[in-house]
């Protein structure tokens, strides 16, 4: 396995969901998996055979999305659960109740919202972007260890490109901007991601550590997180570039069941500066790869979760 994702080799050809290969045997657990991506990633997963845990945070939503994957594939072996990444007392009910995952899909986030805070009082973003999936990864970790071709998927943005860690005021009490700390929680997607990613290798463990993001994509994250004129900018700028979700969920699929997926790579679109595409590896922000930010945001994690990983520093 590679320390850092490797150089971009360029397009894996029109890879589409129809190239995923069986997943019959394979429990894997797709954060918000209701609307947008996730729920492009469930059906798709399951129309291939993929035991299937959707973990949404509307269940009358998530009961929707379960019926109509049902609808088109009447032998999709679906579970629905209850998940709410900005309380980090049902991440642990949540991974208390799984029983197996082989893969793990941290796709779930909010996008731009006024400021708020978790349940345990952190800026939303944050929490919910990356505090909550590392919570949950932490917590799923010794049945990851027992997964087939087990995976962690972390889902970040194009957005992490313009983010950097604010650890001075890492919950915007002094300073919040909603697309600032936006991008700071993609960027700590990355961070996480690749610094799991070296651990796993110190460790010795098989389990891959993948990044994915899927481009600028026509999504209820424009229109239920941005107001005002950001959310009609997003609006319509959605409109003009984006793609539909289940060209965005491309990347998220090939990286959660590609056989030649390695641990530590970035997967995004291929065209149009990661705007859209089909997948391919890409190259993630410089400041992503710094060690001793990650380190730093590791620890932090911890801390704030209170959950910690068994694994090597």
């Amino acid at each position: 396995m590679n320390d850092t994702p490797e150089e971009d080799t360029g397009s894996t050809g029109q890879w589409t969901a129809d190239d995923i290969p069986s997943q019959i045997g394979r429990t894997i657990v797709v954060t918000g998996a209701n609307s947008g991506i996730g729920f492009e990633t469930a059906r798709a997963l399951a129309a291939h055979g993929a035991q299937v845990v959707m973990a949404v945070r509307d269940e009358g939503k998530g009961t929707e999305a379960v019926e109509r994957i049902q609808a088109e594939h009447p032998d999709a072996t679906l579970e629905l659960r209850y998940l709410d990444l900005a309380d980090l007392d049902t991440v642990r009910e949540f991974a208390g109740a799984v029983r197996r995952v082989d893969v793990l899909i941290n796709n779930a986030g909010v996008m731009m919202p006024p400021r708020e805070l978790t349940a345990q009082g952190y800026e939303l973003q944050f929490g919910v972007n990356h505090l909550g999936h590392f919570a949950l990864t932490a917590l799923l970790f010794e049945d990851l260890r027992k997964g087939r071709d087990a995976r962690v998927v972390t889902v970040s943005s194009r957005a992490h490109m313009s983010g950097r860690m604010h650890f001075d005021d890492l919950h915007g009490e002094h300073n919040y901007s909603r697309g600032g700390y936006y991008a700071q929680s993609k960027l700590a997607n990355v961070v996480f991601g690749l610094e799991l990613h070296r651990r796993l290798r110190a460790s010795g463990l098989g389990i891959r550590s993948v990044l994915a993001h899927p481009g600028v994509v026509a999504t209820n994250l424009q229109s239920t997180g941005p107001t005002g004129l950001t959310k009609v900018v997003m609006q319509l700028g959605s409109k003009l570039v984006a793609q539909p979700a289940e060209m965005g969920a491309l990347p998220v699929l090939y990286a959660a069941t590609h056989p030649d997926v390695e641990s530590g790579q970035f997967i995004g679109p291929d065209a149009r500066n990661g705007m859209k595409g089909y997948p391919t590896v890409v190259e993630p922000l410089d400041a992503a790869r710094d060690r001793q930010v990650a380190r730093r945001l590791w620890e932090i994690s911890e801390d704030l979760s209170g959950v910690r990983f068994p694994l090597p520093t």
